[in-house]
């Protein structure tokens, strides 16, 4: 397998601003946001592009690329090396026929995984992804997930799904969370894995993130797409086992 390449993360609102080489443990980019209102952050492949970025975020602001420290992250007591998962869906017409992929980075092996649905949404096939990838791990994991869904990684980072599910998936008191039966399979797998959520730009040119979007495409436009249960029969909005 071809050497991957590393990732970095960068903050332009949060606790210091900066580019990070890691994501969890006390110097990574993930402290630097958790619990911090208004967090901007993202994922990139390379540190040339992450540090373009930040410097695109505050061109006038008091700190420079040059001033920005390379943080190097530490694992502290995190039993095993960190995997990350890509992940994409694409649906034709939304709703219409789907498709997903999730890219499954473990360092030692790669695994690619993806399927169809004859009648979904986009962001059905988003979350989608996100289980596909979190349920082929078969140990508890230091996860980071790379999504171009701002549904999805809003949802997870800003903390709204779990509000929905402390509200028994009630949005407002009289509107039900939608896909609120995929968004309860998520969580479930995030409290099984300690999982981050980071969100990339799509079709800017990002290895896997075009990957994944290619097999996801593929995958919607397949044959012997299988029914998305929940979808047809109305029953999006409970939460309950995944569909077939």
């Amino acid at each position: 397998m071809a050497g991957k390449p590393k990732k970095y993360y960068a903050v332009a609102r949060g606790g210091k601003a900066g580019v990070y080489d890691a994501w969890f443990g006390p110097t990574g980019a993930e402290a630097q946001v958790r619990g911090f209102a208004g967090a901007v952050y993202r994922g990139f492949f390379t540190r040339d592009e992450a540090e373009r970025w930040l410097q695109e975020q505050a061109p006038d602001s008091s700190f420079s690329v040059e001033d920005v420290p390379a943080m190097t992250g530490e694992r502290g007591d995190f039993p095993s090396e960190t995997v990350h998962i890509y992940t994409d869906g694409s649906c034709r017409k939304n709703p219409g026929p789907g498709g997903y992929c999730a890219i499954i980075d473990a360092g030692d092996r790669r695994t690619e995984l993806s399927g169809g649905y004859r009648l979904t949404t986009n962001n059905r096939m988003e979350l989608m992804a996100c289980i596909a990838g979190l349920k082929s791990l078969e140990e508890p994991s230091d996860v980071i997930v790379h999504s171009d869904s701002r549904y999805v990684v809003d949802g997870m980072t800003k903390g709204w799904a779990e509000k929905w599910r402390s509200r028994n998936w009630m949005r407002t008191k009289t509107q039900a969370a939608e896909n609120a039966d995929l968004w309860s399979c998520l969580l479930s797998l995030c409290d099984r894995h300690r999982v981050a959520f980071v969100w990339v730009r799509g079709h800017a040119g990002h290895r896997e993130n075009e990957r994944c979007d290619q097999l996801a495409t593929k995958a919607a436009d397949g044959a012997d797409l299988v029914e998305d249960l929940p979808f047809i029969e109305g029953r999006t909005k409970l939460s309950h086992p995944l569909p077939g």
